[in-house]
């Protein structure tokens, strides 16, 4: 490989420590990582129990989901600029997957929660009366989808501050 000024070994120094280095990913795993949090201590204020599952589930408020795509939509933006084909990529990604958490999946677990009410209303005889019950909690109701939003909006202008001031 070799770049426009023909060294091959400055193009290979900056790609292997670039993962350590990408704005836009570290601040869609930061954005992940709060929204997860979020969830976690929710749960423990709510319920008073520590429900690891909460650190890595689907569904609940914020939505991990929109915290992460619009992070990473929101970096890219702050890093290459509002009118690249890179940050439109990731734009659209984010509305598809934001679209997608409050729409199918949102129904799915509500299809899910009716169906087990089916099912324990079983008799104990018949064969489905002993499945394991389907995960109702998949999706998300719009607030959830904003502040996840907002979440990673957040998180990615603050990683681009902090990035600057360290510059």
């Amino acid at each position: 490989m070799v770049n426009s000024s023909g060294s091959s070994r400055s193009l290979m120094d900056s790609s292997s420590s670039s993962i350590f280095t990408n704005f836009p990913l570290i601040s869609a795993m930061i954005a992940f990582a709060v929204a997860q949090s979020i969830k976690f201590f929710t749960c423990w204020y709510k319920e008073r129990r520590w429900d690891l599952k909460q650190l890595i589930g689907s569904g609940g408020m914020p939505s991990s989901h929109s915290a992460t795509v619009t992070a990473l939509a929101a970096a890219i933006g702050f890093h290459d600029g509002l009118g690249g084909s890179v940050f439109a990529t990731a734009t659209v990604l984010a509305c598809v997957v934001m679209y997608d958490a409050f729409g199918v999946r949102l129904q799915a677990g509500r299809q899910a929660e009716v169906l087990n009410q089916i099912v324990y209303e079983l008799p104990a005889e018949h064969p489905l009366a002993e499945s394991r019950p389907l995960r109702e909690l998949l999706g998300h109701t719009p607030p959830q989808v904003i502040a996840g939003g907002v979440l990673g909006l957040i998180t990615a202008a603050t990683v681009h501050l902090i990035v600057r001031i360290a510059s």
